[in-house]
C-alpha cells in the first residue's frame, strides 16, 4: 500500500511505471500457492462452470475471498482460459492420428512456413516442436480416413519443407485428461 501511495505522489515516468509493473508481475508469477489455491485449481479443472459460491463452499472459503483468489490466479496466468471440451467422436471426428514430421532443414523461414501451415489447419489440434528423431508431433482429428488422407496429400505433404511424415492412428483411448495434477510440492 505504501508503494502505491508513493507512485501516486511522485508521478513516476512511464518507463518507471513499466519497470515497476514488470516487478509486480514477477512477484505475482512467483507466488506461492497454498492448499486453498490448489483446491481451487483442482475444482475448476473438473468444472470450470461451477458458480463462485459453490467453488467457495468446496474449498472452505466465503465467496468474496474465493473470487479474489480466482482473479489472482487468472491474473498470474496460472488459469490461462476457460473452454468447453467436446467429445470428438460425438462431434463427427472419430479418427485421431498422431503424426511425426521431419523437416528438410531448420532454417527460420522453413520453420515459420511450417508453423503457419499448422496454425491455419483446424484439423491439427495440437503441435509440438520435439527433440529426438522427429521435429514435430501433431495431433490430428478427422471425420474419416479419406478426410485424413486429403489433409495429408493436399496440405501437409504439399509443404516443400516436409521431408517425412509418419502416422500412428488411435485404436482406443485409455486415458484422457486436460487436468494438470496440482498438489503441494513433495506429494
Amino acid at each position: 500500500m505504501y508503494c502505491v501511495l508513493l507512485l501516486v505522489k511522485h508521478k513516476l515516468s512511464k518507463n518507471m511505471l513499466y519497470i515497476i509493473n514488470i516487478i509486480v508481475e514477477n512477484i505475482v508469477m512467483n507466488m506461492k500457492l497454498d492448499k486453498i489455491d490448489l483446491k481451487i485449481l483442482a475444482a475448476l479443472q473438473q468444472d470450470a462452470r461451477m458458480s463462485n459460491s459453490k467453488l467457495a463452499a468446496a474449498v472452505g472459503l466465503s465467496p468474496t475471498p474465493c473470487w479474489r483468489r480466482v482473479k489472482q490466479l487468472e491474473k498470474s496466468g496460472l488459469i490461462a482460459r476457460y473452454v468447453t471440451l467436446l467429445d470428438a467422436e460425438a462431434a463427427g471426428f472419430p479418427v485421431t492420428a498422431y503424426l511425426h514430421v521431419s523437416l528438410d532443414n531448420h532454417h527460420p523461414d522453413t520453420v515459420a512456413a511450417f508453423d503457419r501451415m499448422v496454425q491455419s489447419r483446424g484439423e491439427v489440434l495440437e503441435c509440438y516442436a520435439m527433440s529426438g528423431e522427429y521435429d514435430y508431433l501433431l495431433k490430428v482429428a478427422a471425420r474419416s480416413m479419406s478426410d485424413y488422407e486429403r489433409f495429408m496429400s493436399h496440405h501437409l505433404l504439399r509443404e516443400a519443407e516436409v521431408q517425412t511424415a509418419n502416422t500412428s492412428f488411435v485404436l482406443k483411448r485409455i486415458k484422457y485428461t486436460t487436468a494438470i495434477p496440482v498438489r503441494e510440492s513433495g506429494d
